[in-house]
């Protein structure tokens, strides 16, 4: 399936956010793929070949290349991938670190690129971007080392930094070498994060975890000044940018900017915005720049006064659900951190609604479009207006643990919802009086999905207990259950009602009979995890699976067949579902990020797995 477009950023990645040298397109990761967005269009691009979340991104000088390294496991080789930005392909596929890739630099001649590996690997590596191999390594230091940059006018020479050290390193090609020499900063200790190099390369500026700047002479390696001697950045110095007329431009973890004298360290202006932020990049003419933080968020800023707007926000917290309105596919709501209603088209956030400390699990929208119903960690149900996010009503207490499945009536009223207790509960909810009808309590494990018939008189739950039961909202009993050796995870009618399918740990999609509860197929749903979310489009003729396998499969629902794949995901996937008119797929998962896929024609029978 072809990716339409993402919403999300990999905002923890150190300098993940790059300006490409057009100044029409923004470059930052997501998970395992490397999205490219356009600054003026909603067009997005992308890169993918990761296989696991990437951890450090660089471009070279003239923005041909870009270098993406990743963060495996221990013991795992963690590879850094060479792109040409010209022709969108893999250049070259580098494999010699460990676990994880820390930090990449670009040589200002384009002919090396370094490497940094992780505090397991901490192998600092040089290669020849003329054949992709590599020309020699060295251990970085005795301690960790968090960043390596070359100087700017001198491709042979570079500094590398991190726990209690700053190095210099020349390189000597003719004998394979990289000699280094470290910096003398006398009693002075301190973690360093964050590097720059004057455009003379004749002083060299680091950033620390205490929140100050050293200053050290490039030539001699001498200390030479350390600063803000008052009022040090709280948690640390995490990025670093030189402006036109050569100041400081800072970055904090606790979303402090600020412009500082490179002369005197002293601090000129500061200002707080929302989120550490992790990454800073100037536009061509440096009088605007764009931030990145950890919460996902990209902001734009004047460098004159620091007044900034958001250009584009992502959840930064696993996300759990994502539903459309009934009918509508022009927009759809996300549960993660907080609830957020986005446009499809567009991809830009509508509405924001946020209550600290606490996670949303699941949502729902009502038939006539004026409530979003939702289920929260602290066991309460709250419902909120589309327009507005102001709440209508809570229903305390709902469930004990989070409620983790909601089904709402086409009166708008009669609520039904699963939660941690095992509990199915009924509920007639209004602006003025929330009431409990009935509470069913036959599941000896959480209630993980619940799903109506088309004419409302039933509901089915599904339960990690290995049993699904369906319920009559007439008489208010238990009608029949179904038994299996799984822990259920999602359960769905056929639209005509005949049919049900089932999925869960088993990994396996199973069909049912609705009338006797019988087995009528089972097919494998995947090889190697667990299936979290089922959605069958409106007529009946496919559905959509996800799960653990982190791949979005479409299949011929009379054949029992894939048809379709997506791959994109770098994470488990929560939850997907069809769009009411059949033109997209979204799902969602544990990387954080929102995907849109083009569904496909159906014309075609054939399997095709198309990778983006």
């Amino acid at each position: 399936m072809d990716l339409q477009g993402v919403v999300g950023f990999a905002g923890h990645v150190p300098n993940g956010l790059i300006l490409h040298k057009d100044q029409t397109r923004l470059i930052y990761p997501l998970g395992c793929t490397i999205v490219l967005k356009r600054l003026l269009k909603h067009q997005q691009e992308f890169l993918v070949g990761h296989q696991y979340p990437i951890s450090a991104l660089c471009m070279n000088k003239d923005g041909t290349l870009l270098a993406s390294g990743e963060d495996s496991h221990m013991g795992f080789t963690a590879r850094i991938i060479v792109w040409d930005l010209q022709t969108m392909k893999i250049k070259y596929e580098l494999n010699l670190h460990k676990a994880k890739v820390q930090s990449l630099a670009f040589s200002p001649n384009g002919a090396y690129l370094a490497s940094l590996g992780g505090e397991d690997d901490n192998k600092l590596i040089l290669w020849d971007l003329a054949t992709g191999e590599p020309i020699c390594g060295s251990s970085a230091a005795n301690d960790s080392a968090k960043v390596v940059k070359f100087f700017n006018n001198d491709s042979e020479r570079m500094v590398s930094a991190g726990k209690y050290h700053i190095r210099t390193w020349k390189i000597d090609r003719a004998n394979r070498k990289m000699r280094p020499t470290d910096c003398k900063l006398g009693a002075i200790k301190r973690v360093v994060h964050t590097v720059v190099i004057d455009a003379e390369d004749a002083y060299i500026y680091a950033g620390t975890l205490s929140g100050d700047v050293i200053c050290i002479n490039a030539e001699k390696q001498m200390f030479k000044g350390i600063g803000p001697r008052k009022k040090p950045f709280g948690c640390g110095v995490q990025v670093m940018e030189l402006t036109k007329s050569g100041d400081l431009l800072i970055a904090s973890g606790d979303g402090t900017i600020a412009l500082m004298s490179s002369a005197r360290l002293n601090v000129r202006r500061r200002k707080k915005i929302e989120g550490k932020i992790t990454s800073i990049q100037f536009e061509e003419k440096k009088d605007h720049f764009f931030i990145g933080t950890q919460q996902c968020s990209i902001y734009c800023v004047a460098l004159s006064d620091f007044e900034h707007e958001l250009r584009s926000s992502a959840h930064y917290k696993p996300v759990h659900a994502v539903a459309f309105p009934p009918n509508f596919s022009n927009l759809f709501v996300t549960a993660a951190n907080d609830i957020r209603v986005w446009n499809r088209n567009t991809l830009s956030e509508l509405l924001r609604i946020q209550i600290p400390n606490l996670e949303c699990h699941c949502i729902t929208i009502s038939k006539d479009g004026k409530q979003i119903v939702s289920g929260w960690s602290d066991g309460r149900i709250r419902a909120f207006t589309p327009q507005t996010g102001k709440l209508i009503y809570v229903i305390n207490d709902a469930h004990f643990g989070k409620v983790n499945s909601i089904v709402l009536k086409a009166d708008c009223e009669t609520l039904i919802s699963g939660g941690d207790d095992g509990c199915v509960r009924v509920w007639k909810a209004t602006l003025d009086s929330q009431t409990l009808t009935i509470s069913w309590k036959e599941h000896a494990s959480p209630v993980t999905h619940l799903e109506l018939n088309a004419s409302e008189e039933v509901v089915l739950s599904a339960s990690g207990d290995g049993s699904c039961i369906m319920w009559d909202l007439v008489m208010m009993h238990r009608i029949s259950a179904l038994f299996a050796q799984n822990q259920f995870t999602h359960i769905a009618f056929h639209p005509d009602q005949s049919q049900i399918i089932t999925t869960g740990a088993d990994r396996k999609i199973t069909w049912w009979c609705a009338t006797d509860l019988e087995t009528i197929r089972v097919v494998d749903g995947s090889d190697s995890a667990i299936i979290n979310s089922l959605s069958l489009d409106e007529a009946g003729n496919c559905f959509a699976s996800a799960g653990g396998d982190e791949v979005v499969k479409l299949w011929n629902y009379d054949m029992g067949e894939v048809t379709h794949e997506g791959v994109g995901h770098s994470g488990a996937i929560s939850d997907v579902v069809i769009s009411p008119d059949k033109s997209n797929i979204v799902s969602v998962g544990e990387e954080c990020g929102v995907f849109v896929w083009t569904f496909p024609k159906q014309d075609d029978s054939a399997m095709v797995q198309t990778e983006v």
